[in-house]
């Protein structure tokens, strides 16, 4: 593919994330290019403009979205930016990458939304488990009817020593939207509503809880910690959501709990017919026939391609044939609007009924 017919793609954010997606778009050289990167800590993104041959580092966000040399922008930074940097892109014309979670909150998600409603731009949430294998082999079966009706399902990601970056953006509430419920639990909480077939979700009883964090403990080795700073969210969250066909979803998450784990991810869909566990690269599908439990296990092929290039892939393919990403502003929303509900049930006790007022 000539150069003129690449789509260029500019990166707001040159850390830990935006490494990653620098990386994984840089595989893909036939069908795009990456022409400009920036980072509030120049520096950084000038180093990483050297290291993979980025033609142009922009002096601040707004200078690279009204670049005429980027077609893409790739949001990888702090939660509390998303929402005015996806904006800004949205509404100068470009498409949009944002990592998860979408916004801070419901508000910040909604204002993107809407954004993206009145713009015909490709706009994306990075939800990376969507796209590894053995997930993608559960939703074949899922979308076959292999597992009738899923009437419940159970998610969730417990970590015992894991809190990131004590004192740093991770753990205060009002740059990251809260501690391991939006940080990781929104990975497990998107990625089971999309095996379930994406049930509407009406109501959510939940309650978080904050034992370790601001004792210093369940410290884990993500992020430079800073003892200086403050530790206002919590490290552990449960929630049982309801959605308007009856079923229901439990989601249970932690960065620190004293339990026996192995800090992998899972999900376990339990269907009329038949249901699906997943936990870290590998699966099952279990069913009963002739009287007797029946297994299938389900394993991530030797030589799979890896999941942040298959939706790195997808975004192109997205802008290419103006297809609506299977991570939608809508999707992200939807976990922002259900994020929120769990915060306040904790607060009030109450279960909450989400408002879909858009």
């Amino acid at each position: 593919m000539g150069s003129e017919n690449k789509i260029r793609l500019g990166i707001i954010g040159a850390g830990n994330i935006g490494g990653v997606h620098i990386r994984e778009f840089s595989k893909l050289a036939d069908s795009c290019e990456i022409t400009a990167i920036t980072d509030a800590y120049l520096p950084l993104a000038e180093a990483k403009a050297q290291e993979y041959g980025i033609a142009h580092v922009a002096a601040t966000p707004e200078d690279l979205i009204h670049s005429p040399n980027v077609d893409a922008v790739i949001i990888g930074v702090p939660n509390q930016y998303h929402a005015s940097l996806a904006v800004q892109a949205i509404e100068a014309g470009k498409h949009v990458l944002i990592e998860k979670p979408m916004g801070i909150n419901a508000a910040a998600a909604k204002q993107i939304l809407k954004a993206s409603e009145a713009s015909d731009k490709v706009v994306m949430i990075g939800h990376q488990m969507r796209w590894e294998a053995v997930p993608q082999l559960i939703k074949e079966q899922v979308e076959a009817g292999e597992l009738g009706k899923i009437y419940t399902a159970k998610t969730g990601w417990f970590r015992r020593k894991g809190i990131p970056g004590w004192g740093t953006w991770f753990t205060k509430m009002n740059e990251s939207g809260g501690g391991p419920l939006i940080d990781i639990g929104v990975h497990m909480l998107d990625l089971a509503l999309y095996l379930m077939g994406n049930p509407k979700p009406v109501s959510v009883f939940g309650a978080t809880y904050a034992e370790f964090g601001p004792r210093k403990k369940g410290i884990g080795t993500w992020g430079t910690p800073n003892w200086n700073g403050t530790y206002d969210v919590e490290d552990l969250a449960t929630a049982l959501i309801r959605m308007e066909d009856g079923s229901t979803l439990t989601l249970e998450v932690s960065w620190a709990v004293h339990m026996d784990t192995d800090n992998t991810p899972f999900i376990h869909l339990m269907g009329s017919d038949g249901g699906a566990s997943y936990k870290g690269a590998s699966g099952k599908l279990l069913t009963e026939k002739f009287n007797r439990a029946i297994e299938t296990d389900l394993k991530k092929p030797e030589n799979d391609e890896g999941e942040r290039l298959r939706l790195s892939r997808h975004f192109l393919t997205c802008i290419r044939e103006g297809k609506q990403p299977i991570t939608s502003a809508l999707s992200g929303y939807t976990n922002n609007l259900i994020l929120d509900a769990i915060y306040e049930s904790s607060r009030t006790g109450n279960e909450v009924k989400l408002n879909w007022d858009i």
